[in-house]
């Protein structure tokens, strides 16, 4: 009869993998298993080799980020929930700054795509809620404005939570994600009212 696996094994060693990126440990079979009290057997038990652990790093990255994103709760100001989900998505790359530089690494491919995926598309479902609203022209690209979106995240994410700009300059955001709304057909005033209303998810202890 096949041994159950314990979930609770397979988060151990995430977890474990996770804290010696934090830490610049060299991730290792058995520098991985140090401490857990589980045998390298395990890692191909529960991952099928390192490169499954690598695999479940990137995962565990977007499984983090879709949870940040699901804390933004539409509001009536679908361009205000855009620039919350900016917000949220520089939280989660500043409170797991090693497992986000392991999100984009290629070099693995994720345990689930789909699920990563989705991440994108809750910015281009709220992009369409836009164009529905009338605060965006009809002929904007609910893709192609998310990822402009998660470009400019994604670019002041590196800088500030894995690169040289110190976290004041996440207020950078702001004009630049007013600039690209407006250039999508919203009205300045307002745009930039509602990405500042956004732009405070980033300020709140539980947002």
């Amino acid at each position: 009869m096949a041994r159950t696996k314990d979930p609770a094994v397979r988060t151990r060693l995430i977890e474990r993998a996770g804290q010696m990126l934090r830490t610049r440990e060299p991730i290792t079979l058995r520098s991985l298993v140090a401490g857990t009290g589980v045998s390298t057997m395990a890692v191909y038990t529960y991952f099928g080799g390192m490169d499954g652990v690598w695999r479940a790093l990137r995962q565990e990255g977007f499984t983090r980020l879709a949870a940040r994103l699901a804390t933004v709760v539409p509001s009536p100001d679908p361009i205000r929930d855009l620039a919350a989900l900016g917000a949220a998505y520089l939280h989660n790359a500043l409170d797991n700054p090693d497992l986000y530089r392991v999100m984009f690494d290629a070099t693995f491919d994720l345990e689930d795509p789909a699920a990563a995926d989705d991440t994108l598309h809750r910015l281009v479902h709220t992009a369409e809620r836009a164009t529905r609203a009338g605060r965006l022209r009809a002929d904007v690209d609910p893709l192609e404005l998310a990822t402009q979106t998660w470009t400019i995240g994604h670019g002041l994410a590196s800088l500030v939570a894995t690169g040289p700009l110190p976290r004041p300059a996440l207020a950078h955001a702001i004009p630049l994600l007013t600039a690209l709304f407006v250039g999508a057909g919203d009205d300045p005033d307002r745009c930039r009212r509602s990405v500042e209303d956004g732009w405070r998810h980033l300020l709140r202890p539980d947002g």
